[in-house]
């Protein structure tokens, strides 16, 4: 991390969608505020809309008022000064000449700031180093958020179990089962729970061969059905994420040969899992495994097919958050998703997605939701 006077940090971002700042404040706003860390005190400018609730729930040293920071730099003009304008004026009132900020920093702000001579730096690696390793707390807040994921692969299960096959195409409720359909009882389901679904994924035969394609149109008995579900929590940030892949009537002998050899591809991985391992060779450790059993990661007519993704990702106040599971030597509290998957147009593909925590000797689960091939 580069140097800063005092070690001043700086964030203005909106905290619904920026985690730094949610993490700085656990204050929730839709517009951007101003956050400023100078000699161990935190301090947010709010607007006097947002200033009530904030000084209920954000948990900083001092709250300050934007409106009257405008009304400083308006003096006598007819117009209000733009945003930047009042952010320079609130860093020149506090003598800030230098400060860390986070990498998404907007340039807008970072062109006005530069005017006044303020030196602003990003860090080499995380902005809050401390995100890394999850706190106890931390991880009953996830632990709450993959229970709203695991109500949202329950009432999957429901519906696809009473599901009809109607020619090739799955009936459900009178009418063809969807993925639309499917996905809208999912979320629905995850909402009652208390989550805000996102994009979840129902993606069946060679749809789901795209791993972030979130499906459409019917689905069909007999076919491999990815079921891919990631919903936040609205009171904390915190995000959940697990994926189930299944399959509404008969499994080919070749459906459930790719969905055992993905299992054994996870269990793999959560053997190797522990602090000090690099997790390059754990991911190497999968692919390896899959081309000995026959299924190679290449490219045919123009598609990868295989292991193409990465076998796991940080999960925390980001969806996809640090570390890469496969990019870093794991430590001790990292909380990572698990996800193998395999791929081939024409047979379907096969994800299973579990999150746990790295411990000293190995991982323990966050999620428990079973596996379960033929529905």
């Amino acid at each position: 991390m580069n140097k800063t006077e005092n070690g001043t940090k700086l964030i203005v971002a909106p905290s619904d969608i920026d985690a730094d700042m949610l993490y700085a404040t656990k204050f929730w706003a839709g517009d951007p505020f101003i956050f400023l860390q100078q000699n161990g005190k935190r301090t947010v400018v709010l607007s006097d809309l947002e200033m009530g609730r904030g000084r209920k729930t954000a948990k900083v040293d001092e709250f300050v008022s934007f409106n009257q920071l405008e009304r400083e730099v308006q003096g006598n003009a007819k117009q209000p000064p733009p945003y930047e304008k009042v952010l320079a004026h609130f860093l020149r009132k506090r003598g800030v000449k230098s400060a860390t900020v986070p990498a998404n920093f907007a340039l807008g702000y970072a062109r006005e700031l530069a005017k006044d001579n303020v030196d602003l730096s990003t860090t080499n690696g995380l902005f809050w180093p401390e995100r890394e390793a999850k706190t106890d707390e931390e991880l009953k807040l996830i632990g709450r958020a993959l229970r709203v994921t695991e109500t949202g692969l329950k009432r999957a299960m429901e519906v696809l179990k009473a599901s009809k096959p109607k020619g090739k195409t799955l009936s459900w409720s009178g009418k063809t089962l969807t993925s639309e359909l499917l996905r809208a009882e999912i979320d629905t389901a995850m909402l009652r729970a208390g989550g805000t679904p996102t994009n979840t994924i129902v993606a069946g035969g060679d749809q789901a061969c795209d791993p972030h394609e979130r499906g459409f149109g019917p689905l069909y008995a007999n076919s491999l059905i990815i079921l891919d579900i990631f919903p936040r929590d609205p009171k904390t940030g915190y995000w959940g994420d697990m994926t189930r892949t299944v399959v509404r009537g008969r499994a080919s002998d070749a459906q459930r040969k790719l969905w055992q050899i993905v299992l054994e591809g996870q269990k793999l991985a959560l053997g190797e899992i522990r602090d000090g391992v690099d997790g390059m060779k754990v991911h190497k450790a999968i692919q390896t495994l899959f081309k000995k059993r026959g299924y190679p990661t290449e490219v045919r007519n123009g598609k990868n097919v295989g292991f193409f993704h990465g076998t796991g990702h940080g999960l925390g106040l980001e969806i996809h958050e640090y570390p890469r599971l496969q990019k870093v030597v794991l430590k001790e509290r990292q909380v990572l998703t698990v996800e193998p998957g395999l791929y081939y147009p024409g047979l379907g593909g096969v994800r299973h997605e579990d999150v746990v925590v790295v411990t000293k000797t190995g991982c323990t689960f966050l999620s428990t939701f079973p596996k379960q091939l033929e529905l």
